[in-house]
C-alpha cells in the first residue's frame, strides 16, 4: 500500500469531477481491506485534512476503515471520534457515498451500536435521518439504515421523530429483514404516539409479508398485532390468503398466550378478562407487552359501552356501570364523556337525572373539510394504482420471474383482500 500521506493526497486531488472521482474510487479500492485497517489509530489525524462534504468518499474509505479495526474506538479519542462519524453522515455527498455503499452501512451501524452502549440514543437520531436520504436512491426505497433510525428514535422515546420516514410510501425492499424490522419498529412508533390504526398497518405488513419460514420479527409483530386489534377493534381479524403458509400454520403456536387472551376479550367479561391478565403478567411483561395488555383490559370496558349504544337509546349512568362491571355511575361518566370526545360514540348525558341518550351519527359527509379528505383519499388512490400498476407491468416482463414462477401465474381477486385500515385514508 502506498504511503498514508500519497493516499490523503490523492483524495484532496481526485474529488471534483465524476471521472476524477472514479479513478480515486480504484486507488481507493486497491489500498482497502485489512491495509487500512492495520493503520486505524494513524488513519484518524488524517481525517483532519479532509472535508466530509468534499472529499465524502476518500472521508468514508479512511472512516469506516476505523470504526471496523475492532480496535476500542475510545482509543480515537472516544466521544470525539462519535462526533466526526455524526458530522460526517450529515455533511457527507450523496453522489460519492452512493458508490460505496456498504461502508456507508457499516458507518451507520458503527454510530449506531456506540450511541446505544452509551445509553445516548437521541445523539445518533438526527445523523441518521440524514444517512437515509443520503443513501436513498429515491424517497421510495426502503434502506437497512431505516430500521436503525427507528430503534434509535424508540429507545430515545422520541418517536414523532420517527414520523420523519414512516410517512413515506415504500416501494422498494432489497432485503427481507430490513422490512420486517421497519415494520416492527415502525408499528411500536405508532403506539407509542397511540396511533393504533397507523400500528396496526405496519404490524399487519410484517405479520403477513411473504416468508418462507417464521421468524422471531414476525412472531413479536404478530403479539403486538393481536393486542392493538383488539384495542382497536375489538377482535383480531382472521389471516389474509395471501399470508404465507408458515405463519399461518405456526403464529398462533408461538403466541398461545395471546390467542387465550383474545378469546378471554370476546367473552365480554372483564372480571374473568382481569382475572387472565393477573394471572398471567409474569409473561406478558417478559415479552415487554404488559403495559399493552393493560391497555386492552381498559378498552373492554369502552368495547361494553359501545355494545350498549347496539340495544339502547336510553341508559342510566348508573345501569351502565353495572352492565360494564364499573364502580361507580362517576366512573361510568368518565369513560362516557371520554367516548364522545374521541369520537368513538355519540351521546349526551343529562347531568339532572344521569341518564345518557345515544345518538346516530351526525356527519352527513358533505361538509367542506369532509369532501376535501375524500378527494384527497381518491388521489393518492389513483396515484398508489397507478405505481401498482407499473410494477406489475415489469415484473410481468422480467426474465428471470417469469421462469420462476410461470408466464400463467395466478392472480388475486378483490375478495383475497382484507378490510386493515391503509394509511391511504
Amino acid at each position: 500500500m502506498e504511503s498514508l500521506e500519497a493516499l490523503v493526497a490523492h483524495i484532496q486531488g481526485l474529488s471534483g469531477s465524476p471521472d476524477e472521482v472514479a479513478h480515486l474510487h480504484n486507488l481507493l479500492k486497491q489500498a482497502d481491506g485489512d491495509s487500512l485497517r492495520a493503520h486505524a489509530a494513524a488513519l484518524v489525524p488524517f481525517l483532519g485534512h479532509l472535508s466530509p462534504g468534499a472529499h465524502s468518499l476518500g472521508y468514508l474509505y479512511l472512516l469506516e476503515a476505523c470504526a471496523t479495526s475492532g480496535a476500542n474506538l475510545r482509543e480515537f479519542g472516544g466521544g470525539d471520534f462519535l462526533v466526526t462519524m455524526a458530522d460526517f453522515l450529515t455533511a457527507c455527498s450523496a453522489d460519492q457515498i452512493r458508490l460505496a455503499p456498504d461502508k456507508f452501512l457499516n458507518v451507520c451501524r458503527v454510530l449506531k451500536d456506540q450511541v446505544t452502549q452509551l445509553n445516548a440514543p437521541i445523539r445518533g437520531i438526527a445523523p441518521l435521518r440524514a444517512a437515509v436520504r443520503k443513501i436513498q436512491a429515491s424517497p421510495e426505497q426502503l434502506t437497512p439504515v431505516h430500521a436503525d433510525y427507528l430503534l434509535l428514535c424508540l429507545l430515545a422515546k422520541q418517536y414523532k421523530a420517527g414520523l420523519s420516514v414512516l410517512e413515506d410510501d415504500i416501494f422498494e425492499v432489497d432485503q427481507p429483514k430490513d422490512l420486517f424490522l421497519y415494520c416492527y419498529y415502525g408499528g411500536m412508533i405508532y403506539i407509542g404516539l397511540k396511533k393504533f390504526p397507523k400500528a396496526l398497518e405496519l404490524l399487519h405488513n410484517a405479520v403477513t409479508a411473504p416468508m418462507p419460514s417464521l421468524n422471531a420479527i414476525a412472531v413479536e409483530a404478530y403479539k403486538k398485532y393481536i393486542l392493538v386489534s383488539l384495542i382497536q377493534n375489538g377482535q383480531v381479524p382472521s389471516f389474509p390468503k395471501y399470508t404465507s403458509a408458515a405463519a399461518q400454520r405456526n403464529l398462533k403456536n408461538h403466541a398461545q398466550i395471546y390467542v387465550d387472551l383474545c378469546t378471554s376479550y370476546g367473552n365480554g367479561r372483564y372480571s374473568d378478562l382481569e382475572t387472565f391478565v393477573e394471572s398471567n403478567a409474569a409473561a406478558f411483561q417478559s415479552d415487554n407487552n404488559l403495559g399493552l395488555v393493560k391497555q386492552v383490559l381498559s378498552s373492554m370496558y369502552k368495547r361494553n359501552i359501545q355494545r350498549l349504544t347496539q340495544t339502547y337509546l336510553t341508559l342510566s349512568l348508573e345501569d351502565i356501570a353495572r352492565s360494564v362491571q364499573l364502580e361507580t355511575p362517576r366512573d361510568a361518566e368518565m369513560h362516557v364523556l371520554s367516548m364522545i370526545e374521541d369520537g368513538e360514540i355519540h351521546a349526551t348525558i343529562n347531568q339532572k337525572d344521569g341518564m345518557v341518550s345515544f345518538h346516530e351519527d351526525p356527519e352527513q359527509y358533505k361538509s367542506v373539510e369532509m369532501v376535501e379528505h375524500i378527494d384527497s383519499s381518491i388521489q393518492r388512490l389513483t396515484a398508489l394504482s397507478k405505481k401498482l400498476a407499473s410494477i406489475d407491468e415489469n415484473m410481468a416482463c422480467d426474465p428471470a420471474y417469469l421462469q420462476k414462477t410461470g408466464r400463467d401465474r395466478g392472480r388475486f381477486d378483490y375478495e383475497d383482500f382484507d378490510t386493515v385500515p391503509h394509511k391511504y385514508f
